[in-house]
């Protein structure tokens, strides 16, 4: 129903699977030297769909973006705790215990983000210098300005992750000359990046139509509304905290620089100044605004709704509430319900082969925070598991596991009948083509209420921005919507704090609610200065409470399938048996005395995340692991790798004490 388009990019990405490995050389003889190409919109677009297919690798947005570099933060864990954590995978790379000279992957992320550049380049440079685009027809001109605003748009997005993954980066918005002179190119200020990023965003948005069901125009093609919302993003990444090199912080600092409470001493944690941080909010908002005003984007009624349709293959025209979804192709690309999501533990005969669904977690801490009648809990957070038992599949709790709740947001039970088929017919894995989402409204609303309550507190609105919405009303907006009872869900808004701290901390929690296990919150974090915070405090959290939590829960089988579990009927205490009810262990544990003899505790617990914030559980930030060099206060960047740096021929050196 909706899949013609991937096939077609899908096709084109296998032309480009053997780029040159040197270090940002990934031209392509046979593009490069065909003159004719940017002088026909079907030639142009071949070489974009080509780049939507580069972006549906394991290196990209088919599992690293969305599953492994979301982590780790205060909701979200890669598997692999306690003695298991190595530094040579990425257990140890997003327990944030790294080091330049192992898990060679790294390098492989790199050189995939620059292959897809590079081509973004070709178009950008091939469509500005087209006699067509500059003379043509106006039905060419817009279909080539269209290719020009789509690789503009998708090229920003590669520079806002990889400067997310590795701070400041080679800036290359050209395509590589023949004789490599503009190969091998050094670090440039990330600010700058994102201050140009911006600028060629404002160009794209003028380019790009809205996602629109009458042309077929379909949100798995970047639009007017993601470059708006992409904007925002990078906007708001500008204006928030980051790590910095050590002379850069230095020169931060006497240029007006906020540090952060918590902060290495060289490498330190800085933000813009507040005038500064004030404009870019004020930038962000008016381009959410516009999404908002355009009634091209709004939430669908039902989360559940949302997540069935991805799950189905399915792109939802109705509602467009996924602003931008990377096109995968059952079979061919996809690891998402595969590597994350619920779980099947082995081959069974309701769901066929069984999913690895291990390296992204979500933790009991979250669990609770929700309130019992958010729809999003158990959505989010799949306590159960698939295991086959005897002749039937049986689904059973997962156990006293509280760092190892499954991702719900992609399950089994939601997949389409061609995935089925498929899955009951394997003998190893396949990629089941569910699409990456890279922007949600919901996503929109939470910026938005984030940049008004910056600028004018929760309940006050922002001149000139085009719309009367204040940042309470947005953020009522995506948390009422998880509630049947909408009432209840408003009055849970009206009392939030009316001061931007107490606000800001509301939108914090709600992105939290809505958006774990989707890879956007740790950036969120990060720019807000508490990635670590956090992370400590859900430690202690932990901690204190898993004494009072429940020890059992108690359910009755599903009137559809007696071996499926009736999630509605389920009760938590401490008894271990419940007339009536069938039983399985809950979080909790009995006394302190319980704690010392338990793994999740004495193990699992202090190592989570411990390169980052030691291995303290009582919410203090303690020393971090020392790996490789010197320990430093939020090192969440990665380190180019000795083979990233050989092949730079010397362009690139690490920094952040690596």
């Amino acid at each position: 129903m909706k899949k013609i388009y991937s096939i077609v990019a899908f096709a084109m990405a296998a032309l480009c699977l053997t780029s040159c490995s040197d270090f940002l050389d990934q031209k392509s003889e046979s593009e490069q030297s065909t003159e004719t190409t940017y002088e026909s919109p079907y030639y142009t677009g071949l070489v974009v769909n080509k780049i939507y297919g580069l972006m549906s690798r394991d290196y990209t947005y088919s599992q690293v973006i969305p599953i492994i570099w979301g982590a780790n933060t205060d909701t979200e864990l890669i598997d692999g705790l306690g003695t298991a954590v190595e530094t040579a995978s990425e257990r140890g790379v997003m327990n944030y215990r790294m080091s330049e000279t192992f898990w060679a992957r790294i390098g492989d992320w790199w050189k995939d983000y620059y292959d897809i550049i590079e081509y973004c380049n070709l178009v950008i440079s091939g469509v500005r210098n087209s006699e067509l685009y500059k003379s043509g027809s106006a039905s060419d001109k817009k279909a080539m300005g269209q290719y020009l605003g789509e690789a503009l748009t998708l090229r920003a997005m590669m520079y806002l992750d990889i400067i997310r993954m590795w701070g400041n980066v080679p800036m290359k918005f050209e395509p590589t000359q023949p004789d490599l002179s503009n190969a091998y190119l050094g670090k440039t200020d990330r600010d700058v990046i994102m201050d140009q990023l911006m600028t060629q965003l404002e160009e794209a948005i003028e380019l790009l139509p809205w996602a629109d069901a009458a042309t077929n125009y379909t949100t798995e093609r970047v639009t007017k509304g993601y470059a708006k919302a992409l904007y925002a993003q990078v906007a708001l990444t500008r204006a928030g905290y980051a790590i910095r090199e050590d002379q850069e912080s230095k020169t931060k600092l006497a240029e007006g620089y906020e540090k952060a409470p918590y902060s290495d001493d060289v490498f330190m944690t800085l933000r813009p100044s507040q005038s500064v941080r004030e404009g870019l909010y004020k930038k962000a908002a008016v381009q959410l605004a516009d999404i908002i005003n355009s009634g091209r984007h709004a939430l669908n009624p039902s989360y559940k709704d949302e997540w069935y349709q991805l799950n189905q293959l399915v792109l939802d025209k109705a509602y467009r509430e996924n602003i931008f979804e990377v096109p995968n192709l059952h079979n061919v690309t996809g690891e998402l319900g595969y590597t994350v999501g619920k779980r099947m533990n082995g081959i069974t005969t309701d769901w066929g082969y069984g999913n690895s669904s291990g390296k992204l977690k979500t933790t009991a801490t979250l669990w609770y925070s929700y309130d019992p009648a958010d729809t999003r809990r158990d959505i989010t957070c799949a306590v159960t598991q698939y295991q086959q038992d005897g002749e039937n599949t049986a689904e059973k709790f997962i156990g006293n596991a509280p760092f190892g709740i499954y991702i719900g947001k992609w399950r089994p039970e939601w997949m389409s009948e061609a995935w089925l088929s498929q899955n009951k017919a394997a003998s190893a894995k396949h990629m089941t083509g569910i699409n990456t989402v890279r922007m949600r409204y919901a996503q929109v609303l939470l910026y938005y209420a984030e940049c008004l309550n910056e600028i004018v507190g929760p309940d006050a609105t922002l001149a000139n921005a085009g719309t009367s919405m204040t940042a309470r009303q947005a953020l009522a907006d995506v948390h009422t919507r998880a509630f049947e009872d909408k009432s209840a869900a408003q009055t849970y808004v009206d009392n939030l704090a009316s001061d931007k701290d107490g606000f800001r901390e509301a939108i914090m929690q709600e992105n939290a609610w809505e958006l774990t296990g989707e890879g956007f919150r740790k950036f969120d974090l990060i720019r807000w200065g508490v990635l670590a915070q956090k992370i400590a405090n859900m430690k202690k959290e932990y901690n204190e409470k898993c004494t009072t939590w429940d020890q059992y829960v108690h359910y009755k089988a599903s009137s559809t399938n007696p071996n499926y579990v009736d999630m509605s009927t389920c009760v938590y205490d401490n008894n271990k048996t419940m007339d009536g009810y069938q039983d399985a262990t809950w979080f909790g544990f009995a006394d302190d005395t319980k704690k010392e003899g338990n793994t999740q505790w004495s193990t699992n617990l202090p190592r989570i995340s411990e390169g980052l914030v030691g291995t303290t559980i009582d919410g203090t930030i303690g020393t971090p692991v020392n790996i490789a060099k010197q320990a430093v206060k939020n090192r969440y960047i990665l380190p180019f790798t000795t083979k990233m740096i050989a092949d730079a021929n010397g362009a690139l050196v690490n920094s952040y004490g690596y």
